[in-house]
């Protein structure tokens, strides 16, 4: 096994985070660079094992937030620390721009109010679009369009990647992953102590992002959970990569009170995916893809960009997010516990993120708590796996292709097996490399990565559920 040596968990932690998700990682790193001592507590085998695995991937400038809410001061601020660091941390930036698009005159009738509200909100870069104008910019789309309403400041970005920064700079300051750690109960006698699957874990403050399992949790840490999580499925498609040329912009549906609705989306990997569905179920752990289904995302995403009738199917895919019975952010503090609970973070998660790491240190300043922050950050570039930079299979001595689909290198992959925060399963070694995500779905690769990886992962090499390539 590649995690031989388990981490010391004697010495008591100032901070407790229970769960790795993308939220998760980032306030690991917020408090680490606070001068904290981390502990992260993940019952998976690797990091983004639950709702953070899937998602749309766009850095969203908040105009569609509810107004005045919490999830838009959020992810307002997580995205513009996003742009600050990501160039440091080698994170990708697509400058894609958006389109929300009308496709009857009822739908164009709401723009106008969509546009208000995206001002209203602090969002400035909005300009409502004839038909003949949007496609202008994406001539692509359907001649059954109405109108649109261009929002110019959203990106795609890599999903996994930017996570992984985060919590290898968390881990450079000093910060414990315990994986395979799942919390059983929590008592606090003036300090925390966490019974987990992988021992006890001693904490001055606790911080709940477990997600899908958010009022689990609590209710584990002897709360009264202040919410229900209610998952709600996302089924994606993801096309080939010839259907890029086709989808230059995110387009966005008009929504509505339920679902943001389904998104035709490029994305930092060269493909195109269309999605999410939104369907509530009981099971938080397991997502499956229905063929009638993704049949009517196809469908849909033809009706929207005619061309991709003809483009075919890389990966299907369904995502969990941890909704509950509304739609704003669940945070609270207790102060006399020491305790915060960062719940409900739907799809704006990865948006928000560094900007819900903030809040989290806010609140925790009113727990008398305090740390020296240290004099430097550790340098911490993550390796560039988007089709907009230079790509390892593009430098010499990478020792050989593993994955020619998505020109994986042989060194890419045992940097991903050695790295500070190693890959645990197969899954994660995928959205590290993108080893096995193309056409073929590792149909070519998985013998030479299962040899590559014997006895370096959680468990042995085996097919998984598609994820987003």
């Amino acid at each position: 096994m590649l995690h031989k040596s388990a981490p010391d968990i004697s010495a008591p932690f100032d901070v407790a985070i229970i769960g790795a998700g993308v939220v998760g990682c980032a306030v690991a790193r917020r408090f680490a660079l606070a001068g904290a001592k981390v502990v992260v507590i993940e019952k998976g085998s690797d990091i983004l094992s639950g709702a953070s695995k899937a998602n749309s991937a766009i850095l969203h400038t908040g105009f569609d937030a509810p107004p005045d809410s919490l999830e838009l001061e959020l992810v307002k601020a997580g995205r513009e620390e996003y742009l600050d660091v990501h160039a440091g941390l080698g994170l990708s930036l697509i400058p894609t721009g958006a389109l929300v698009c009308a496709w009857n005159a009822d739908q164009a009738d709401r723009l106008e109010a969509i546009a208000g509200q995206g001002r209203a909100n602090g969002i400035a870069e909005l300009r409502l679009l004839s038909a003949s104008e949007a496609r202008g910019s994406m001539p692509s789309l359907s001649d059954r369009l109405v109108a649109a309403i261009e929002v110019a400041g959203e990106y795609i970005i890599d999903p996994w990647t930017a996570p992984l920064a985060y919590l290898t700079q968390a881990v450079a300051l000093g910060t414990v992953l315990l994986r395979n750690a799942e919390l059983r109960q929590g008592r606090f006698d003036g300090d925390w102590r966490l019974s987990t699957s992988a021992g006890e874990v001693r904490a001055r403050a606790v911080i709940n992002t477990a997600g899908l399992y958010g009022d689990v949790v609590d209710q584990r840490l002897g709360f009264t959970p202040e919410f229900t999580i209610k998952p709600r499925k996302g089924q994606f498609v993801v096309l080939d990569k010839a259907a890029f040329a086709h989808v230059p912009r995110i387009v966005l549906p008009v929504p509505t009170e339920i679902t943001k609705g389904v998104v035709v989306c490029p994305t930092a990997f060269g493909n195109v995916l269309v999605g999410p569905t939104a369907e509530e179920q009981d099971d938080r752990v397991r997502a499956t893809v229905e063929t009638d289904t993704l049949k009517a995302l196809l469908a849909r995403g033809a009706e929207i960009v005619p061309a991709l009738a003809d483009v075919p199917v890389t990966a299907v895919y369904a995502g969990l997010r941890p909704a509950t019975e509304s739609k704003g952010y669940r945070v609270f503090a207790r102060p006399e516990q020491r305790a915060i609970t960062l719940g409900g973070i739907r799809s704006t998660g990865l948006s928000a993120a560094l900007g819900l790491a903030r809040h989290a240190v806010e609140l925790h300043a009113a727990f008398g708590l305090p740390a020296t922050a240290p004099a430097t950050a550790p340098p911490v570039r993550l390796p560039n796996l988007t089709e907009t930079a230079e790509r390892d299979w593009q430098r010499p001595d990478h020792g050989e292709i593993v994955c020619h689909c998505e020109l994986v290198t042989r060194r890419e992959i045992e940097a991903a097996l050695a790295s500070a925060v190693p890959a645990g399963d197969f899954g994660g070694l995928r959205r590290r490399t993108r080893a096995g995500m193309g056409r073929c779905q590792g149909f070519y690769c998985n013998a030479r990565l299962a040899e590559m990886t014997r006895g370096r992962l959680a468990e042995p090499l085996a097919v998984e559920e598609s994820e987003p390539a």
